[in-house]
């Protein structure tokens, strides 16, 4: 049964102000708890993290090379999250750190020039294959032509937190990919939603989101019984929903008795 905490979680989502989904997954029993779990939300940067699954199912396919290089232009620095906009034009990376980018600091120029290096397409169709029927890539960030046109990038919570569970299990790509990609996850620099008050006592793997008005955290919460914890906004007041995240993930991990 779930717990306490999890019961609580679920009101507080629920009272929330805006539109705000939940998923809750125990790792050890498989039980699950949500709110909104099937309902579509824009996906800002979590889209991030089934780009990351291509990548490493066409290194696993010999589709790719990690060590393949990148010369980045200066038309290809996109602005905001990420490292690349910053350095100097004509900085070479590898096709690994890319990915790297992509997750821990977000980097919306590492992104793009994934998603044009694996193919939209392709990694459509391995969302697709992992059974998501919410979860679309359906443009590049930034693409101010066809957001004008109502296109965008959506997830949904559950399918979010039932691909980081098949991570865990080691069901992603396979068991040497989930665990590469669940430790690229847990190099996450962007720390104020879920392990806000984690304060390194426990480790989370985790992908943020964000865009006006929209608010997201999933990830996996490596407490003594660890848990998949979803939370997305779409539209909400994003500070406010973002502290929630963070006394969530607290109360669930006091719960089993860590001390933060």
């Amino acid at each position: 049964m779930s717990t306490a905490a999890v019961q609580a979680a679920l009101e507080a989502v629920q009272a929330f102000p805006g539109r705000a989904g939940f998923y809750w997954q125990d790792l050890a029993s498989g039980e699950e708890a949500e709110f909104r779990g099937a309902e579509p939300f824009e996906a800002a940067s979590v889209i991030k993290l089934p780009v990351l699954v291509e990548l490493f199912r066409q290194l696993e396919a010999g589709e790719a090379r990690e060590e393949e290089p990148f010369t980045i232009r200066e038309e290809e620095k996109l602005p905001s999250c990420g490292a690349l906009n910053y350095l100097h034009t004509g900085v070479t990376v590898s096709l690994m750190d890319l990915g790297a980018l992509m997750v821990i600091l977000s980097d919306n120029t590492a992104t793009n020039l994934l998603i044009r290096r694996l193919g939209m397409e392709k990694i459509q169709n391995t969302i697709a294959a992992l059974g998501m029927e919410v979860t679309a890539l359906r443009r590049l960030l930034f693409d101010s032509e066809a957001a004008g046109r109502g296109i965008k990038n959506t997830i949904a919570p559950r399918e979010m937190g039932r691909l980081l569970a098949g991570l865990y299990r080691g069901e992603i790509v396979s068991p040497e990919a989930s665990r590469r990609m669940l430790g690229i996850l847990g190099d996450q620099r962007l720390n104020g939603k879920i392990p806000f008050w984690l304060d390194g006592k426990v480790k989370c793997a985790h992908k943020t989101g964000e865009d006006r008005n929209i608010t997201h955290d999933v990830g996996i919460v490596y407490a003594p019984r660890p848990f998949v914890l979803c939370v997305c906004g779409d539209p909400v007041k994003a500070p406010a929903l973002n502290a929630l995240m963070g006394e969530i993930t607290r109360d669930l991990v006091l719960e089993q008795g860590v001390e933060l």
